[in-house]
């Protein structure tokens, strides 16, 4: 969960006036941050929705944070099914909040008995071979 801060309203910085904007006019001020904060609180929200969702269909589920660089931080999903997905997040602090949020257990790697779970169709072998061949 994000963390929060008591703000004391009598305890305005010199910069930003009683409105909430800054000295020289320009909107923001305070507000900024508290705005992206929640933004950042809805998309974990929305994405926990998502992975309980996807783990009520598969039997439950776990997975793995994958940092993506500025596209942001995948999650990998792997029901116990062996049916798997992902979900991409715009930070990777959003998406270690919607994994707890959703109680999804996460692994450091993608190997072992975790990766052993994850059952490829068709689609997958075919895709697979056609890298392979040049396809």
């Amino acid at each position: 969960m994000a963390e929060t801060q008591q703000v004391d309203p009598s305890d305005q910085s010199d910069e930003s006036g009683e409105d909430g904007r800054a000295e020289d006019g320009r909107a923001g001020g305070k507000r900024a941050p508290d705005r992206r904060a929640a933004r950042a609180e809805r998309r974990a929200a929305r994405l926990a929705r998502s992975i309980a969702s996807f783990a009520r269909r598969h039997g439950g589920a776990e997975g793995r944070l994958s940092y993506l660089g500025q596209a942001g931080t995948r999650i990998v999903l792997v029901g116990e099914d062996g049916g798997w997905g992902d979900l991409v997040a715009p930070t990777y602090d959003v998406a270690r909040v919607a994994a707890e949020k959703a109680g999804l257990t996460l692994h450091e790697s993608f190997d072992g008995d975790f990766a052993a779970k994850v059952r490829t169709g068709p689609y997958e072998w075919k895709r697979m071979a056609g890298i392979q061949l040049g396809g």
